[in-house]
């Protein structure tokens, strides 16, 4: 079928992309749904960094790709092998499809799915297909999902149904924001009651771990980022304290407000001077949780004797830690119950052809989650 897609032919074009347009519009080519695979048709899309990181040429990807990973829609058509969805069916994508046998999915961490990192690197779906062509040459999948698009074929391992009371433009949220947010916070980091708890990085996903935090039980929850109205944003969503990054003496004015540091620092920002502002806040005996992702190329050093004198840990956190199949009906639970109003970190909705002007207001920092309806 002809389908109109966000096509990514170069990365790392100059700024702003509203002018240069790495990402152009256009007819492509989508296959129908292989054995074990699902047609969707795309309602709601956010624009998240990971998505901006290979725009950028910061994360590479084979090229051309049509990009896109945190979205929702309905089920069109199911593929042979596919028994438990059906047409008509609501769906959000997992950017990481979990093929349920390896060592990681054995273990119940199906964010660490070999075959799926496999297929998310070499720009395939689970089985190793490409669904996606233009004049008979494929095209590269993002993710498993490549969901800036008018419909995706994926595995049927990269969704999670959900009940259709859930507007379709807050579910797609689940698929990444929440699941990374939350996730870190719950899952990786297990924040308790009365816990005292730092995020760096206020954008969608590090709101969504700010709300995790606070749902859990967080007693103080402590906002850190470089643009005053994130942190403004932060503030309104339950922050009982926020500090500018940049400003003189944070570290000092952090660790005498918690007393010599914070039980939990959750750090989203994906950069190495986030880490290091990070584990210099973390208290003896406390630990840092990341779920950023910073350039491969980027170095974090730290006084290596710290570790063990004063016994702090260092986590990293992929996809929440989590195992989408139980954690996303809890969370859109929780957000049904106005624990966790994730719809509030939508600051713009915008149609597909203007997805180059949503990649220009991530990178300047003046959006937090970017809704693409098409």
């Amino acid at each position: 079928m002809k389908i109109r897609a966000a096509v990514l032919e170069q990365s790392g074009l100059r700024t702003p992309y509203a002018e240069t347009k790495p990402l152009r519009v256009q007819q492509v080519d989508l296959a129908p749904p292989g054995p074990g695979e699902v047609l969707v048709r795309i309602v709601a899309a956010g624009i998240c960094h990971s998505d901006l990181s290979v725009v950028d040429g910061v994360r590479p990807r084979p090229l051309p790709m049509v990009i896109g990973h945190e979205s929702a829609g309905i089920v069109e058509e199911v593929g042979p092998q596919v028994h438990d969805l059906a047409k008509g069916d609501h769906v959000v994508s997992v950017f990481v499809a979990s093929c349920g046998h390896c060592l990681p999915c054995a273990e119940g961490r199906p964010a660490l799915c070999e075959p799926g990192a496999l297929a998310g690197t070499a720009g395939t779906l689970l089985g190793a297909a490409r669904r996606l062509s233009r004049n008979g040459e494929p095209i590269n999948h993002h993710s498993g999902i490549s969901s800036f698009a008018e419909y995706a074929t994926v595995s049927r391992r990269s969704l999670i149904k959900v009940t259709p009371d859930i507007e379709l433009e807050d579910a797609a949220l689940f698929g990444c924001a929440v699941l990374t947010g939350v996730g870190a916070a719950v899952n990786s980091a297990r924040v308790q009651l009365g816990s005292t708890v730092a995020v760096i990085g206020m954008g969608g996903v590090g709101l969504a771990s700010l709300l995790g935090a606070l749902a859990a039980g967080a007693q103080r929850v402590i906002a850190i980022d470089t643009v005053d109205s994130k942190l403004v944003s932060a503030r309104a969503l339950g922050a009982t304290d926020t500090f500018n990054a940049n400003s003189e003496g944070v570290v000092e004015a952090i660790r005498d407000l918690t007393n010599g540091g914070v039980e939990i620092v959750l750090e989203m920002a994906g950069a190495a001077s986030a880490l290091e502002l990070g584990y210099r806040i973390t208290r003896r005996g406390g630990q840092l949780v990341t779920a950023g992702l910073p350039s491969p190329r980027a170095i974090f050093p730290i006084p290596a004797t710290s570790l063990v004198a004063e016994e702090k840990t260092i986590r990293g956190s992929y996809m929440g830690s989590g195992v989408p199949l139980r954690d996303l009906p809890r969370y859109i639970e929780l957000y049904r119950r106005g624990r966790l109003p994730v719809d509030r970190l939508v600051t713009h909705r915008l149609p597909l052809d203007d997805i180059n002007l949503g990649m220009d207001r991530l990178r300047e920092g003046t959006a937090i989650r970017q809704i693409v309806t098409m």
